[in-house]
């Protein structure tokens, strides 16, 4: 089967797993990306690509520029796209394009849409939100089915708010691991059980984007209560449009440091073997998108047998209470200031233990599942159990 992929930026490292994993589940496919210049700047695609325009984050107005250029782009892409059986079109700004551009094309190929995120846009109560709403609406009238990566965004979003009664796959933000690793760390034994002590603290990481200015103050505020008693590693690419006193931040805690961008998924295992503990609650959209979403994270984690702390009421913080770490009860510095005074080594052993035990396919995303969920959409089978009342917006 042949795909047309539409994403937002082919450097983006989401974007390059789920290329990854299409072509190992043995599709043949064509990106048509932008690029943005905040991630892997010297990354060139491994796939056929299309490089539609380079845009910003945060940018709307450029945004839409970009999008009604890549719509006209397109002119000159199709045959390539009346070649794909289906196009996947990754958010909301994708799909326009997708949607549009495909209009010169014939026979026109069967759309998926790929919800990575609400936008903020999106459950907006202004004008601004109803007009984003509309379009979203219509553009679902011309959409095959949907992928969504939480069930949450069908329950709390495109069930009640979008009236979507149509197909859904459900592809969670599991490991994407190739057959030759890394492979998952052994469980701890006594020999090898950790202990915190002055020379080693209790360690807590926080992985991925960093973009979320809230977690970083709940974790600074953390690291200057606990002192030398905890090491705060932060891994990855930062948005400093959203954080952009991240640097001023960390300068004034010796205790928290950032050891940058990082190889996936080859340098995860080094990463969370070090750890403790992760911080896996994303709260920059608290209240909509943040908690409705499952991250990449909590698979990742708990892959390598590393207990996850999220935010009870969140679908993150269900999922972790589902044994894969602990919640605490509210999104602040107090709270995780309680649960790592409460938790002992012996504890985190033990959840490291459990985790290491369960399925590695619970965390580790496997060809047949990608595969499934494209097939499934196509033909109409609902692959989620979220069935909630219809709302008005």
């Amino acid at each position: 089967m042949k795909l047309a992929v539409f994403g937002f930026d082919a450097a983006e490292a989401a974007q390059i797993r789920r290329m990854r994993s299409y072509l190992d589940s043995g599709f043949e496919v064509t990106g048509f990306m932008m690029r943005r210049g905040n991630m892997n700047p010297d990354f060139e695609p491994f796939w056929t690509n299309v490089h539609l325009y380079q845009t910003e984050n945060e940018s709307l107005r450029k945004r839409l520029g970009v999008v009604f250029a890549s719509i006209y782009k397109l002119r000159a892409h199709r045959a390539t796209l009346a070649a794909a059986d289906v196009i996947v079109a990754r958010n909301l700004d994708m799909l326009a394009i997708a949607i549009l551009g495909s209009a010169f094309t014939w026979p026109r190929p069967a759309v998926i849409y790929e919800c990575l995120d609400i936008h903020n846009l999106a459950t907006d109560p202004g004008l601004k939100g109803k007009i984003v709403r509309l379009a979203e609406r219509w553009l679902l009238t011309r959409v095959r089915a949907l992928i969504v990566s939480s069930p949450a965004f069908v329950s709390e979003y495109f069930a009640p708010v979008q009236n979507w009664r149509g197909p859904v796959a459900l592809i969670e933000n599991k490991i994407w691991i190739g057959e030759d690793g890394p492979s998952r760390p052994s469980p701890p034994t006594p020999e090898t059980a950790r202990s915190w002590t002055a020379e080693r603290p209790l360690r807590l990481c926080w992985v991925g984007t960093l973009r979320c200015a809230r977690s970083l103050a709940i974790l600074a505020e953390t690291a200057e209560r606990m002192g030398p008693r905890i090491k705060l590693s932060l891994h990855g690419a930062v948005h400093f449009h959203a954080i952009p006193d991240f640097h001023e931040i960390l300068a004034e805690r010796p205790n928290m440091t950032w050891h940058g961008p990082y190889d996936y998924p080859s340098g995860l295992e080094a990463i969370y073997t070090n750890s403790d503990l992760t911080w896996s609650q994303d709260l920059w959209q608290w209240g909509r998108n943040s908690t409705w979403l499952l991250p990449n994270r909590i698979y990742e984690a708990s892959y390598f047998g590393c207990p996850s702390i999220a935010v009870a009421g969140s679908e993150t913080g269900r999922r972790v209470e589902d044994g894969l770490g602990w919640s605490i009860p509210e999104a602040g510095a107090e709270a995780l200031y309680d649960l790592l005074q409460r938790l002992s080594p012996a504890e985190v052993t033990e959840k490291r233990r459990d985790l290491l035990a369960r399925p590695e396919n619970e965390f580790r995303q496997r060809p047949e599942e990608i595969a499934a969920a494209i097939h499934a959409g196509l033909e109409g089978v609902r692959t989620t159990t979220a069935e909630d009342p219809v709302r008005s917006t």
